[in-house]
Parts: structure tokens; sequence; C-alpha cells
């Protein structure tokens, strides 16, 4: 009995000392895992904890994308008016409608824009959102001046400007403007971007400096341009109006409008371009980005006022929004006379 006892005592008497050594193993262990780098079981993923960290949205971005959406709305409901109104087939309409692309093009690149660069931001899609940007905000400045050819035709060469030649004129004008848009819009994906040498950025990247300051040139050269036909546009009307005696009083009045109407237009113009254009010019990818930011936007702010300026205000519109939305038109709309104002 008592060598029994004697074995269990010594079976307790191990058992003790295997767990002390234990003890004393663990404690050296935790010791040293304050001095070396050892995995952590709940971290061994090989995704690194700061990878993971929220993503931080430019509310710059935010603004951008939101004033494409409201783009992409505006010239799609024009586009919609023009596609399924019959008689809105005039060479004006045509011009109208290929701006309405333009600027449609233009709103949905902007939220492809923002989605690429939070979401899909690769070199090629960089370069596709780029590309597309730039052909489609090239077509819509282009198609501003082509309106302003056509108006200044209109006045010029009333009695022929109704003939198939002037809707022949008008289609080139529309098919020239794409083609260069396009080819403007490829030069950054066949090779003209800084994607391998960032010192060569503009304030758009990847569009190298030197494209970018073509591209302001170009711009200034179609605003010279639209002045120019614009003046000659106002001395035509006032010369119209003082031809006719009879309606002269009338005239003045309608004159002197369609006169402000045109300064708005250039003036808006030229308010929302012109910062963008000449700040292409003389800064770079150096720049603080808040710049490029404070310049881009009322750029792309023009493509929301064109809708407004060019298609909504203009009777035969209004007329089709009008059945539309509530299948009438308005007594003071329907009676209206179309005068200079109106161009």
């Amino acid at each position: 009995m008592n060598l029994v006892m004697f074995k269990i005592q010594a079976m307790i008497h191990s058992f003790a000392a295997a767990m002390s050594n234990e003890l004393q193993n663990t404690s050296s262990l935790n010791a040293a895992a304050g001095t070396l780098n050892f995995p952590d079981v709940q971290n061994s993923s090989p995704v690194r904890t700061q990878d993971l960290r929220p993503l931080t949205v430019s509310p710059w971005d935010i603004a951008l994308c939101v004033t494409g959406t409201l783009i992409s709305c505006e010239n799609a409901i024009v586009i919609a008016i023009l596609f399924y109104t019959p008689t809105l087939r005039a060479p004006m309409f045509i011009l109208i409608g290929s701006l309405a692309v333009a600027d449609l093009l233009a709103g949905l690149g902007l939220i492809l824009n923002f989605i690429f660069v939070y979401i899909l931001n690769t070199e090629f899609i960089t370069l596709i959102s780029v590309g597309l940007l730039i052909a489609a905000f090239s077509a819509s400045v282009l198609n501003i001046l082509a309106i302003t050819v056509d108006r200044y035709l209109s006045l010029y060469n009333a009695l022929t400007y109704h003939t198939e030649r002037t809707v022949t004129f008008t289609y080139v004008m529309v098919v020239v403007i794409w083609l260069v848009s396009i080819v403007l819009g490829l030069l950054p994906v066949l090779g003209w971007n800084c994607l391998r040498n960032e010192s060569n950025c503009s304030i758009c990247r990847p569009v190298t400096k030197n494209n970018a300051v073509v591209l302001a040139v170009t711009f200034l050269l179609v605003f010279a341009l639209m002045m120019q036909l614009y003046l000659q546009i106002c001395k035509i009307a006032f010369r119209h109006a003082q031809q006719i005696a009879v309606q002269h009083q009338f005239m003045a009045i309608s004159t002197t409008k369609g006169v402000c109407t045109l300064s708005a237009i250039l003036c808006t113009f030229a308010m929302c371009w012109m910062p963008f254009a000449m700040y292409s010019i003389v800064a770079d990818s150096s720049y603080p980005i808040i710049y490029t930011y404070a310049t881009v936007l009322p750029a792309t702010c023009n493509s929301v006022i064109n809708p407004i300026i060019y298609a909504f205000r203009n009777p035969d519109i209004q007329k089709s929004l009008w059945l539309a939305c509530c299948g009438c038109v308005p007594t003071n709309l329907s009676l209206r006379p179309r005068t200079s104002s109106d161009v």
C-alpha cells in the first residue's frame, strides 16, 4: 500500500514539473515576441492592412461626375426630341443634334473617367478615357463653331439658305468635325502620351504638354473666328433692320435683343473655356492639381449650358418638348413670331 502511494506521489510531482516547464517555455516565447517579428496568424493574408483602408475620393472628382450626369441627361432629352420629331430636319437641327451627341459623349466620358480612376485604374483604360474626353469636347467646340457658321450663312444667303446645297454643306461639316475630333482623341492612344516620361505631362495626365498647347491654341483660333462671325452677324442684322422702314421700330427692338443674346452666348463660351485654355498653355503637371480642377470644371459646365442656349431656347424644340410632356402647346409659344433674337 505504501508502495502504491509512493508511486502516485511520484507521478504527481512529475506532472507538476512538466507543467512548470511548459509555462516557462510559453513565457519565454511571449517575451521573445516582443523583440522578434513573428508572423501574425490573424494577419497572415497576403493583402496588407494598409491596403484595406477606406478609399479617399476627391470632392472635385465627385463634382465632375455629377456634372457629367447632368450633361448626359440634358443632351439625351435633346437627342430624343430631335429623333422623334420628323419636322426637325433642317440644317440648324442637324448641327444641334451633332452638338448634343458630342456633349452626351462628354458627359458619359466624365462618368466613366470617375469609375476608371477609382476602380479600373490601368494605363490602357486611362488612355481610352482621356481619348474619349478629348474627342467629345473637341467635337463640342467645333460644333458650336459650325452652328455659328450656319447662323451667318442663314443671314448672308437668306434666299438660298433653304436649298439642297446647304443641307449637303451641313452634312459635310458634321463629317469633318467628327473625323477631326476622332483623330485628336486617338492621339494619346497612338503614342502621344507622357506615361513613359512624366516630365512631359501637361496639367491633364497623360496628355503631353505639346499636345495640350496645340489644343489650347486651336481653341483660341476657334474663338477668334467665332467672334468675327458674330460681328458680321450683328452687322447684317442691323443692315436688315435699316432696310425695312415699315417695321423699323419692331426690328430695332428685336435686333437689339438678338445682339444681346449673341453677346451673352459668346461671353458664356469664353468664360467657360478661356481659363482652361490659358492655363493649359502656361502650366504643366508640376503645378498644384487644385488649379487644374478649378479650370476644368467651368469648361465642362459649358456642355451643361449648351442645351439651354442652342436647343431649349429654340421655339420649334420648345413646341416638341411641350407636346411630349403634356400633349399641348402654350398659345403664346405657338403664335410667337421668329425674330433675330432666336439665332
